[in-house]
């Protein structure tokens, strides 16, 4: 059985994709915490990650920061927050967002409802913004 994320890799559900390569894609949450928030999400169905090889652990480590870097720079944070939570999706993800205080990783501040056309707006942003810092053009799926 595929995952949430798996179907959105293949197309099979819609999804605001950021950038990708053949270990990891970068794509929005549908619950935002702040404009921008995205995760980085292996290829391969991971349940956790404690169950992640190291080399894959370390590759979403490079691409999670690179993104933040991004991010703070896009959207004017001064820092990016990093969360693996592990719940919600059975799929491996690490959250990657600019933030402003340590309030916006709280759970209870994710946006909930946001409408598609914002998310798909911030993440025109960050694309761009990815671009800019010599990621090339965006891999699909």
């Amino acid at each position: 059985m595929s995952t949430v994320f798996t179907k959105i890799m293949n197309g099979d559900l819609p999804g605001h994709l950021v950038w990708a390569d053949e270990v990891c894609v970068v794509l929005a949450t549908i619950e935002p915490h702040t404009d921008g928030h995205v995760l980085v999400v292996p290829r391969a169905e991971i349940g956790s990650y404690v169950d992640a090889p190291e080399d894959v652990v370390a590759h979403l480590a490079v691409v999670a920061k690179r993104v933040g870097a991004a991010q703070t720079r896009v959207f004017g944070a001064p820092r990016a927050g990093v969360m693996v939570v592990g719940y919600g999706v059975d799929h491996l993800h690490v959250h990657v967002l600019p933030i402003w205080s340590e309030a916006d990783v709280c759970p209870s501040s994710a946006r909930h409802d946001v409408p598609d056309q914002e998310i798909g707006a911030a993440m025109e942003r960050l694309r761009a913004g990815l671009t800019e810092d010599g990621w090339g053009e965006f891999v699909t799926r």
